[in-house]
């Protein structure tokens, strides 16, 4: 015979003050854990979608990165006549990319912050297509020109449409503010990848990375076949997406595991709290188990009641956290990504998986904080408490 529900709600209604205690420290658990997940989701979101299922980028082999990568104008002109590549009336839609990282003042301290600057072809537009100006106009190729992403057109002084900026030795005019989307590259500023060559002082037939558009997702093996089995080619072949994706891994699992130590040691403190909860409730309580127990309860019924008033507990803890974690959604914050030394801005994305294992993480918890009361209470003996009565 199990023991009516109702008796468990009553009860945490009459010891709401230590109820509330409980549920106060599984919610900022709870809260954490949440946030920090949410955070290397968002990191990881960002990236991933800086690629293209149809694009596929081209590296000299080895390369882990484009700022390690290296491929040559001669190798670029044997690209593009790959088969699976898309044309237009221009020709290949291939950009030969170059990638530096330059300092400027950030809008809210003042303080200089590495900006990935990317020296791309004028057809980049065709290449990645998601990639829209929002202000002004693309660049016009062979001139100091610059257009930036939103998130850097927000972020850092002077790259506002009109304005004119100065790095490596160079004046530069921003003339445009592109939207990519929410990925990686609004991050960045874009200019033309001959000019940012000589301003790096770099060789001038020597550039970072080259991607290219294929005719679908589908031709990239390909693409992929023709281009690794050229003898005159030392390069790696990968698709874009995955490219980035593999870039997020670092920093996402850098972030979950510092939420998880941080959550891990909160969650010793909540759990101590549900402990205490649960004690105390069996101790003010002990007649009241005695006489169910006399009444013909089982022992494991009055283990199943008290582990639902410490999972009441725990849920209404978790909801809570849950709750106070979903106006960071859309939150945009930014760190410094340690694949390129640049700063990436990012936004927190609060996924309802994420609200799920929270609300597991809290259940947890209280497991975990009333199994030993629950036992407890169990085990109170029956005559000697109904001899106090």
């Amino acid at each position: 015979m199990a023991i009516p529900l109702t008796y468990n709600v009553r009860s945490v209604r009459a010891r709401w003050t230590s109820a509330i205690v409980a549920v106060i420290g599984i919610a900022g658990t709870v809260g954490v854990f949440v946030a920090m997940l949410s955070l290397a989701r968002g990191f990881r979101a960002t990236l991933v979608a800086s690629g293209s299922p149809g694009n596929a980028l081209v590296m000299r082999a080895g390369s882990t990165s484009e700022m390690m990568g290296g491929v040559t104008l001669d190798s670029v002109k044997i690209i593009q006549d790959a088969p699976g590549i898309a044309r237009d009336s221009n020709g290949p839609l291939v950009t030969q990319e170059v990638v530096g990282v330059i300092p400027f003042p950030l809008i809210s301290s003042g303080t200089d912050a590495n900006v990935q600057v990317r020296g791309v072809s004028a057809n980049v537009m065709h290449i990645r297509t998601f990639v829209k100006i929002a202000q002004g106009r693309m660049f016009n190729p062979g001139l100091n020109e610059l257009i930036v992403g939103k998130n850097a057109n927000t972020t850092y002084t002077g790259l506002t449409v009109g304005n004119m900026v100065k790095f490596g030795g160079n004046p530069w005019q921003v003339v445009g503010v592109f939207d990519a989307g929410g990925s990686a590259f609004d991050s960045e500023i874009w200019c033309d990848g001959t000019i940012l060559n000589q301003v790096l002082k770099r060789p001038p037939n020597i550039f970072q990375s080259v991607t290219v558009h294929l005719v679908s997702p589908d031709t990239f093996q390909q693409f992929k076949d023709a281009i690794t089995a050229d003898p005159r080619l030392n390069v790696d072949v990968t698709r874009e997406i995955d490219y980035y994706a593999k870039q997020s891994t670092q920093m996402t699992t850098l972030i979950t595991i510092l939420g998880g130590v941080v959550a891990s040691i909160m969650a010793i403190g909540a759990v101590f709290a549900g402990l205490n909860t649960m004690y105390s409730a069996v101790a003010e309580r002990g007649r009241e188990i005695a006489t169910m127990r006399a009444l013909g309860f089982s022992a494991i019924a009055v283990v199943v009641s008290f582990l639902f008033e410490a999972l009441l507990i725990s849920f209404v803890g978790g909801a809570v956290g849950c709750v106070a974690v979903l106006p960071l959604n859309g939150l945009t914050t930014s760190t410094m990504n340690f694949q390129t030394f640049s700063s990436l801005a990012f936004a927190f994305k609060v996924t309802p998986d994420l609200l799920v294992r929270g609300i597991i993480f809290a259940l947890a918890m209280g497991i975990v904080g009333g199994l030993l009361p629950a036992i407890r209470a169990a085990n109170t003996p029956v005559a000697t408490a109904l001899r106090e009565l």
